[in-house]
């Protein structure tokens, strides 16, 4: 079957959800504006694998009508019942940078028993670059989950907010070389002395990965 938008529409209505799924992968060679009122009709699919996929892919279609897309993975991230879904839309969100978004992720995140839910957020919340996610940041930074503290560490070094540094410090000598990686990455973003000092220990980094990171982030 040829790629138009008749035959994807065609696939999209299929009762086998294989071919449902194959139609989202097909919608990214079309072009935008028939993709985007596509992927719509995927996102609304009653399975939970077309509708993840969708709402990944709208990730970078969302430019296309941003006013539209933040309507749909804002009801997405609160109202999917799937939680897979709902990571994807605040993935999506932090994409396309939708700032006016912000409320409901960090409301959702307060609410929501997921980790995978709460770790999209928490990552979403870097790339999204509101500075009102500093607190929210912080607040994770403290999670018993180690893939949100990872998520939070990462997140307070794209958001750029120096009071971030001695939040991190601590973790520079973390058990975890993961966590320490992490750590040089984030305050490799931040222009600080206090941050260069650290970055000038780890590149001593018993983990090469570690040392090796920060010498990349002191310009070694």
């Amino acid at each position: 079957m040829s790629t138009t938008p008749e035959a994807v529409r065609e696939l999209l209505k299929s009762e086998d959800f294989g071919q449902r799924l194959s139609a989202v992968v097909l919608i990214r060679q079309l072009e935008p504006t028939v993709a985007f009122e596509l992927i719509q009709i995927a996102i609304n699919d009653p399975n939970t694998r077309v509708r993840y996929s969708a709402v990944s892919q709208l990730a970078s279609l969302g430019n296309h009508d941003k006013a539209i897309a933040q309507e749909i993975l804002r009801d997405r991230l609160l109202n999917d019942p799937e939680s897979d879904v709902q990571a994807a839309a605040a993935d999506a969100i932090g994409a396309l940078k939708f700032t006016d978004a912000f409320d409901d992720l960090a409301a959702l995140y307060h609410q929501n028993d997921q980790w995978l839910v709460r770790f999209s957020i928490i990552a979403a919340l870097g790339e999204l670059g509101d500075p009102k996610a500093f607190d929210l940041l912080q607040e994770a930074l403290a999670s018993d989950e180690s893939l949100i503290k990872t998520a939070a560490i990462g997140s307070l070094g794209e958001l750029g907010d120096i009071r971030a540094v001695p939040l991190l410090i601590p973790y520079a000598t973390a058990d975890d070389w993961q966590i320490r990686h992490r750590v040089v990455q984030a305050l490799g973003h931040l222009q600080h002395p206090d941050a260069r000092q650290v970055l000038e220990k780890l590149v001593n980094d018993t983990s090469e990965p570690v040392a090796q990171e920060a010498r990349h982030q002191l310009g070694k």
